[in-house]
């Protein structure tokens, strides 16, 4: 007998999680519900799709074989789990599959695993590398992380979100990859702002400056992605500063419990967190080139 198809539900549904939620839907998978704690968010989603507003997230677990969650940090993931909460989704865990898509501590999406497991279902990291635009059009990169079993029951969903799909290993193995890819690009957006500054400073023409950069050793994928931004002040958010310093965050308790110093990461999350002090947590990551170029300082107007 052919086995029924996946009935899957999201938590989550800001920037990343609608597109993921979009993508699916166009693509044919049958969507069941969606929660989010902005219920507006939520509600205009589940009305693009006719498909139902949860009030809770059990209730998505309930209706759904296949949960994915997108939520913000450690502590967002630790609640929507919580053991001790008829509302959560471990309340219906039994022969569920969670595919966890944010990027966590590796010790989160090993205990969020452990608790799913003793519930009778199964849990699997999905980190993603990438940004609204791939999520739309299932271009994602998905570094996943848990037992073979998971990975191979969430594998034609996760084909349908990225490009790659790649198999890292077990549990909090895929968070750790994730974490040092943010690193390194939140340390490229860093370094690629004093470039920027520092060639406005020297009156240099920025778009000649960008158009060197690419085609020396100075190229980078965040040179394409976040170059003319910075230039142009231009912080429509794909990716917030806050998530950056967040993300470098993790990469540096990591390090620290490695025994290892990491000075350039560690001075990156210091200028994020400048970026967060003076209310600018919400915008793109490139919105550090404001505290870069001499005639920003970090209080200039800012477009968006």
């Amino acid at each position: 007998m052919r086995k029924p198809p996946d009935h899957i539900g999201f938590i989550g549904v800001g920037r990343m999680g609608a597109n993921m939620a979009r993508r699916l839907h166009e693509r044919g998978f049958h969507l069941t519900s969606v929660y989010d704690l902005h219920s507006t968010v939520a509600l205009e989603l589940a009305t693009a799709l006719s498909i139902q507003q949860a009030r809770t997230p059990a209730e998505v677990a309930e209706r759904s074989s296949v949960i994915i969650t997108v939520v913000s940090d450690d502590t967002a993931m630790r609640s929507i789990f919580s053991k001790h909460d008829h509302t959560s989704l471990a309340s219906h865990a039994r022969e569920r599959l969670f595919v966890n898509c944010a990027t966590l501590s590796p010790d989160v999406h090993r205990d969020i695993e452990q608790l799913v497991t003793v519930e009778g279902g199964l849990c699997l990291e999905a980190c993603m590398a990438g940004s609204i635009t791939q999520a739309r059009q299932g271009t994602l990169y998905l570094m996943c992380g848990g037992t073979p079993e998971a990975y191979t029951r969430a594998k034609v969903v996760l084909d349908a979100l990225g490009t790659t799909v790649r198999y890292i290993g077990p549990s909090g193995e895929a968070a750790k990859v994730k974490a040092l890819v943010n690193m390194v690009m939140n340390s490229n957006t860093a370094a690629l702002a004093e470039g920027l500054g520092l060639g406005a400073a020297l009156g240099i023409d920025l778009t000649l400056l960008r158009e060197v950069f690419s085609q020396t050793g100075a190229a980078s994928r965040v040179l394409e992605t976040d170059g003319e931004d910075m230039q142009q002040r231009a912080h429509d958010c794909y990716f917030s500063a806050a998530h950056a310093a967040k993300d470098s965050a993790i990469a540096l308790d990591l390090a620290g419990h490695a025994g290892l110093s990491l000075p350039v990461a560690a001075a990156t999350l210091a200028q994020y967190r400048r970026v967060i002090a003076l209310g600018k947590g919400e915008l793109d990551k490139s919105v550090i080139a404001e505290l870069t170029f001499r005639d920003r300082d970090g209080s200039s107007p800012i477009r968006t």
